[in-house]
């Protein structure tokens, strides 16, 4: 297993341990009678707070279009502001990009397809997102 940088890198041999996937992510599909018609719980691949703004990330294989159900959470999601959601496609064995498509504030930049980016350019957006988190903490959270 290659050493992952930073400071939450996943933890787990494969090779040691088993497959990651089988071993353990829920079963959520067990979940689906739960909910109205084709509503049911998606997986997160990235989450991080900051004065209570949220940046979600999802990491597509291909540049295809997202689901309908997948574009009209991110859409909802955003719409106040505290949550923004990047997703990117890509490679995520190399972690070679390919594009990038962000939304906030209910909105799809760009509304359809993905724009070019590598992973400097989602490092940079990353940042700066981050930056601005920081200036600018979720109404009535302590400094």
């Amino acid at each position: 297993m290659m050493a992952a940088p930073g400071y939450n890198p996943l933890r787990w041999d494969c090779a040691a341990q088993g497959c990651f996937n089988l071993k353990r992510r829920p079963k959520i599909e067990l979940f689906a009678d739960c909910f109205p018609g084709r509503i049911s719980f998606g997986d997160v691949d990235g989450i991080v707070e900051i004065g209570g703004n949220a940046l979600l990330l999802e990491w597509k294989s291909e540049p295809r279009e997202l689901p309908t159900g997948q574009r009209l959470l991110y859409q909802r999601l955003t719409r106040s502001g505290l949550c923004a959601a990047m997703v990117v496609v890509g490679d995520a064995e190399t972690m070679l990009v390919d594009g990038t498509s962000i939304f906030d504030r209910g909105t799809r930049y760009p509304p359809h397809g993905y724009e070019p980016a590598d992973l400097a350019c989602i490092k940079r957006r990353l940042a700066a997102w981050s930056e601005w988190a920081e200036r600018h903490p979720a109404i009535g959270l302590p400094r």
